[in-house]
């Protein structure tokens, strides 16, 4: 979506990358716990994997929240420039995140170019990944720096522009309703062809912008297949012709007075996000049997699972917009399928999940899944993985423990949560802890007055925290034995368990390869 462009000994484990200091007395939370500063690389890691930009949060509204995003970059990227490299790459393809990685990279051009250290062209070239995300950097640069485009920014995005642009690309995205088009980025960051087809891709796209009436030339045999289509009622073309002119399922339905035939045809063609989107569409439009099996296939297919990078929330929320039995099975698989980071882990393992009031905020206004709803997924997930030696507890202001069959559906599992008020984490731990071979807590880390886990579990026991919405302080301070991991949408971050829990210390998740060949 468009954001600018509209069991046994405990032994120490591996410490966290991620850095925070020793508490401060005088720091604390949002509600009055004791709190700790992070170092500004760790800060920015746990922001990042958290941050929908623009969007308010419980505790900060949008604009603060994304000028200490900015802030945090503009410390980061001129310090740590190849960090900033592994990072915003990792970001945007193995997170997932669409928007952060954007503004990160041109923020850190911006900060990069300031003080004269190089690498800028190639950090945006690389944290830019759909056919769209040109546009967006190029508005983002427009709207608050203006028309003057430092080299290293013109020729980063246009790098990726020259990667990503291709015939079904502009058919897809390059509409009426983006102040910046192809064209627009093809003419102000002077992207040069290296073949004849992309010469006429990209005079087509001008003339496009400007509304020229011009046939397409042979070498865009799509966008040709597309002209050719023009007037001819959807329910006359057959599945090669929708695949040929690359039309989309906006395309077809938009134009479709029988919306069962016209899905028919356009669900062999779609990608697996459309697909995830319309589940209810589908059922609403009554559309067979034989063809709704081809559609759970290929949800819960492995390969296009992991193609599709989906959040795994995404799973959840289309399981609860539907009102049929139909999807129930595949989307549980596809959920399991998503979410391989989740370690099964040796020994005994208290698990805690954030229910307070300020859990239930949405990280996005365009979302109907809150905070607390990823928690118990990724909560639910973890404790059924680690089953029978799994303790499941879910606190606020009050905690129990939940006991789950091991056949249970995390799609259906969160019925079994409740609201519970106010963070008191170190009190949940005192009461549910009972010789757990380690803790592991998903929260928005904002604890209580008089709320400080750090001496709720023995100095022994391996305790992690998931911050999962990126609030500036932190309950925990990392030291032996106590790990903050920058929790976020995706299951990526759980990963880190392991390599602590391995002794290997100090390693980012784009780092784990080289890491382990080491």
């Amino acid at each position: 979506m468009s954001k600018f462009n509209k069991s046994g000994a405990h032994t120490a484990i591996g410490r966290s990358p991620i850095v925070s200091a020793t508490p401060v007395p005088t720091l604390v939370g949002h509600q009055g716990g004791p709190s700790s500063e992070r170092d500004s690389r760790s800060e920015l890691f746990i922001l990042a994997v958290s941050n929908l930009v623009g969007e308010k949060t419980f505790y900060e509204k949008g604009m603060q929240r994304d000028e200490r995003f900015v802030n945090l970059v503009h410390a980061v990227a001129p310090n740590y420039p190849e960090w900033m490299a592994g990072f915003l790459p990792w970001l945007r393809k193995e997170a997932n995140m669409r928007t952060a990685p954007i503004v990160a990279a041109l923020e850190s051009a911006k900060a990069m170019i300031a003080v004269g250290i190089p690498g800028s062209r190639q950090l945006i070239a690389n944290s830019l990944d759909r056919p769209d995300e040109p546009g967006e950097a190029l508005a983002y640069w427009l709207q608050h720096y203006g028309r003057s485009l430092p080299m290293p920014v013109k020729r980063g995005i246009a790098d990726a522009a020259r990667r990503l642009y291709n015939e079904r690309a502009l058919l897809k995205y390059d509409t009426p309703s983006k102040p910046i088009r192809f064209g627009d980025v093809i003419v102000m960051c002077h992207i040069r062809p290296t073949a004849l087809w992309q010469s006429d891709l990209y005079k087509y796209a001008i003339d496009r912008r400007h509304n020229r009436d011009i046939e397409a030339p042979a070498t865009l045999p799509t966008i040709h297949a597309r002209a050719g289509l023009k007037g001819v009622a959807i329910e006359d073309m057959d599945q090669g012709d929708i695949k040929a002119a690359g039309m989309t399922w906006e395309n077809t339905l938009s134009a479709a007075v029988d919306k069962n035939a016209a899905w028919e045809k356009q669900i062999p063609t779609m990608g697996y996000m459309a697909l995830l989107r319309n589940l209810r569409n589908f059922d609403e439009a009554g559309i067979s049997l034989a063809v709704s099996r081809q559609v759970a296939d290929r949800l819960a297919d492995p390969e296009q699972v992991k193609r599709s990078r989906q959040f795994p929330f995404r799973f959840l929320s289309a399981y609860n917009e539907v009102h049929s039995l139909n999807w129930g099975p595949a989307l549980e698989t596809a959920l399991n399928l998503s979410l391989q980071n989740l370690p099964a882990l040796r020994g005994r393992t208290l698990i805690l999940v954030d229910r307070s009031g300020s859990m239930f905020h949405r990280p996005s206004e365009y979302s109907k899944m809150d905070w607390a709803s990823v928690a118990a997924l990724f909560g639910t997930a973890l404790y059924l993985r680690n089953q029978p030696n799994a303790t499941l507890v879910e606190f606020g202001s009050t905690s129990r423990e939940l006991v789950l069959p091991k056949s249970t559906s995390i799609l259906r599992a969160s019925v079994k949560f409740g609201q519970l008020g106010g963070t008191y984490t170190a009190n949940a731990i005192r009461k549910h802890y009972a010789g757990h071979d380690r803790v592991i807590v998903i929260t928005d880390e904002q604890g209580a007055f008089g709320q400080d886990p750090n001496v709720a579990v023995p100095m022994d026991v391996p305790m992690y925290t998931f911050n999962l919405v990126g609030y500036l302080p932190s309950q925990v301070a990392n030291q032996v034995n106590r790990v903050t991991i920058g929790g976020g949408l995706t299951d990526g971050s759980f990963r880190m368990i392991a390599l602590l829990e391995a002794g290997r210390n100090g390693v980012w998740p784009w780092e784990e390869d080289n890491d382990a060949a080491r």
